[in-house]
């Protein structure tokens, strides 16, 4: 029996900060490059983001509903969407309308929070999921946490939010001798569904697609939907960056007619798409221990990439140090700019290590070095300290930001 295939897509953009000097702290200059973030959200918008939905909305109405995708949106991307590119939004409310598109939970400002902060860390899950079903009628019934970042300690508190399964790296310290083509359950949690990515085949499309070097250049769509056709297992699980196409990959890549014949092809080979919340009806082929988090970020599958040095366990320490005065104010503007200052790719550019795969990771950063990311941030957070300590108030309720 041939295995389904399970295709899933993370649309993320954070709010990148604007150069804040030491001289800036205390003058009440706003954090974030509002002109660069319009800037980088409308060209991925041009690039990858409206000829995607696009493509994507033909195949589903070509299939007949029978090809099926998955997303996580951040809420971070989502209220950026709203103000700068309000066609994109919509065409991403018409494809879930359209019935083939599950949405994902995860947290609103695609955080750390799960690795540092509990309630932050549940705080921002509920309401990515109150403005997912603001937005496009659905509520997530699966998880898929920042960078696919889990560990056995968040089974519980996922299950306790009401998610049935989660999307976990397929890393190999985590399955061993097993295959990732397989519905697993936690170790912690019998009975919450692991889906893990197929990280070979994945990076085969998001990482190697264009790579003349690699031996399995040019990649054709025949032969794409035949290896999967030949994988053992019950459901290979494609996990990807959505900005993998038009952007990572660009359009002269032919990346684009590459998921078109992708799609007919797998339907030759009687290949079915599935959505995540089909695989957790389906029992468990076993246990899956993940005793220290995973990621799929880097080669190594942690979460070094964003913690991995002092400037970054600084920084992130420094910020979360301030959550409890900061959410006590009551201060909207005050919480809104904390949370987002939580977003991961802050402290991904203050990475230092290399990585087989940073041309990719690394396309956004807006800095020339770790150490420009890092005082930057320092800064930031040094004056929202200064606004802590002065007791800005101003009564409004923290969620007054969500978009409408």
């Amino acid at each position: 029996m041939k295995p389904d295939i399970c295709l899933y897509f993370q649309v993320h953009q954070p709010y990148r900060l604007r150069r804040f000097r030491v001289f800036d702290v205390g003058t009440g200059k706003d954090y974030f490059d509002e002109r660069r973030n319009r800037e980088i959200l409308c060209k991925v918008a041009e690039k990858c983001y409206r000829p995607a939905n696009q493509l994507l909305l033909k195949l589903v109405q070509r299939s007949q509903g029978h090809f099926r995708v998955a997303f996580s949106l951040s809420g971070v991307v989502l209220e950026q969407l709203a103000t700068a590119a309000p066609d994109v939004l919509y065409s991403f409310q018409e494809l879930v309308a359209s019935g083939a598109v599950e949405l994902l939970g995860e947290t609103y400002e695609h955080s750390l929070a799960s690795l540092t902060n509990t309630e932050e860390f549940v705080a921002q899950v509920e309401r990515h999921s109150l403005l997912i079903q603001r937005l496009f009628g659905q509520r997530p019934r699966i998880f898929r946490n920042t960078e696919l970042i889990y560990s056995d300690d968040l089974a519980p508190l996922i299950d306790r939010m009401g998610f049935k399964a989660v999307l976990v790296e397929g890393a190999q310290r985590a399955l061993d001798w097993r295959s990732p083509n397989h519905v697993y359950e936690a170790v912690s949690l019998p009975g919450l569904k692991l889906l893990p990515r197929n990280y070979s085949l994945s990076d085969d499309v998001g990482f190697r697609f264009s790579e003349r070097s690699w031996s399995g250049w040019p990649l054709k769509a025949d032969t794409f939907a035949r290896w999967i056709a030949d994988s053992p297992g019950q459901s290979v699980h494609l996990f990807l960056d959505y900005e993998t196409f038009g952007e990572h990959q660009w359009k002269e890549t032919g990346i684009f007619e590459f998921v078109e014949h992708f799609v007919a092809q797998a339907a030759r080979e009687r290949l079915a798409f599935v959505h995540p919340s089909t695989l957790a009806l389906r029992q468990a082929q076993g246990p899956l221990s993940f005793p220290t988090p995973t990621s799929w970020a880097d080669v190594e599958r942690d979460t070094s990439a964003w913690l991995g040095n002092r400037l970054q366990r600084a920084a992130h320490k420094r910020l979360y140090r301030l959550r409890p005065q900061i959410i006590a104010s009551g201060d909207a503007q005050l919480v809104q700019d904390w949370r987002r200052l939580s977003t991961s790719d802050h402290f991904y550019y203050m990475c230092t290590k290399w990585f087989a795969d940073g041309d990719v990771h690394k396309y956004f950063n807006p800095y020339d070095s770790p150490y420009d990311a890092f005082i930057t941030f320092m800064n930031v957070v040094q004056d929202l300290e200064g606004r802590v300590e002065d007791g800005v108030m101003n009564g409004a309720h923290p969620e007054a930001h969500l978009v409408g």
